[in-house]
């Protein structure tokens, strides 16, 4: 048997990824415009992104973010463009 699966505990990560700001938004450019259309006038400056979440199995709370982080970091956000947060809940 594997001893490390009996000292692991699940984890979820919770990653929100948005432009970073001065960027272009396009997508949040145009849910900003449509917004009055559909009667809601007082709405401004929308921005969208990405919200991501992984179950993780590892020994404790900073190998979970530290997991998340490298997920983020090489192949979720583009880093040029977006910035990153990440929450982190033992299950």
């Amino acid at each position: 048997m594997n001893l490390w699966y009996f000292c692991s505990v699940k984890f979820l990560a919770e990653i929100e990824i948005l432009p970073k700001k001065g960027l272009l938004d396009p997508q949040g450019k145009a849910v900003t415009h449509s917004m009055p259309s559909i009667g809601l006038n007082n709405v401004n400056e929308v921005c969208v992104g990405k919200f991501i979440t992984m179950n993780i199995e590892a020994t404790n709370e900073a190998e979970a973010f530290s997991t998340a982080e490298n997920a983020s970091k090489k192949l979720l956000a583009n880093l040029i463009m977006e910035s990153y947060n990440i929450r982190i809940k033992a299950l």
